[in-house]
């Protein structure tokens, strides 16, 4: 998951980043209302943890706009606030969640799991299969030839891309719209991913992801 937490302050960021990334998953960090927004429009997240008391307003006011803007980014509220009427006030806002602090960390990823699960649509629920390789979108899964394939969150996302379309060349741009939410300022970033999965799947696979010189990338067998 890509996860962007909202906290001013910066222990609790921290663990929550080095634990959160840890566990496979993509942080960002900001500590105010004007920081997150900034990056809410450079990049799309998969979820967000927001803190209520940040130093330039309520979190409840960023979770409000969003969903007033139509976006529906699960989020977790993470907030000492921790009274009924305050966690009232959040789910009015739009949180899909309310968690109070102290909290442990192993909560804070289980309840966006359950946020991210929640926001899959069923319709992409069906798996998905070329040659050998699937990918199970429910669970968020690869698997080769039946074995699961163990790759952070990107690489997987890469495989669903390129599995809904095999033998279709995928630009460049169209892989880091998909993967990132937007375009890259390197091209390094995406060949990190794609030699993570080339890797996964190793020299020998009947798939394989191959470069299409000028245009992009494809899924082909071998």
């Amino acid at each position: 998951m890509n996860i962007l937490i909202v906290e001013d302050d910066r222990p609790i960021a921290e663990n929550l980043y080095d634990f959160l990334e840890s566990r496979g998953h993509q942080c960002d960090f900001a500590s105010s209302l004007a920081a997150a927004g900034t990056l809410l429009q450079r990049e799309q997240f998969d979820a967000l943890i927001l803190d209520r008391g940040l130093p330039d307003g309520d979190g409840a006011l960023l979770a409000r706009q969003l969903r007033g803007e139509g976006n529906l980014v699960p989020i977790l509220m993470l907030t000492a606030r921790d009274a009924l009427n305050d966690k009232l006030a959040g789910f009015d806002a739009g949180a899909d969640d309310y968690l109070s602090k102290p909290f442990a960390l192993k909560e804070v990823e289980a309840r966006l799991l359950a946020l991210q699960r929640r926001a899959t649509p069923r319709a992409t629920a069906e798996q998905m299969h070329f040659g050998a390789l699937a990918f199970d979108p429910a669970a968020q899964a690869a698997t080769l030839a039946g074995a699961k394939l163990v790759l952070p969150p990107k690489a997987l996302r890469l495989i669903e891309v390129l599995l809904q379309q095999p033998l279709r060349v995928f630009s460049r741009r169209e892989l880091e719209t998909a993967i990132w939410g937007r375009n890259q300022e390197s091209s390094d970033n995406l060949r990190s991913v794609l030699n993570t999965v080339r890797r996964a799947l190793g020299s020998d696979a009947p798939v394989e992801i191959v470069n299409v010189h000028g245009l992009g990338y494809k899924l082909v067998s071998r």
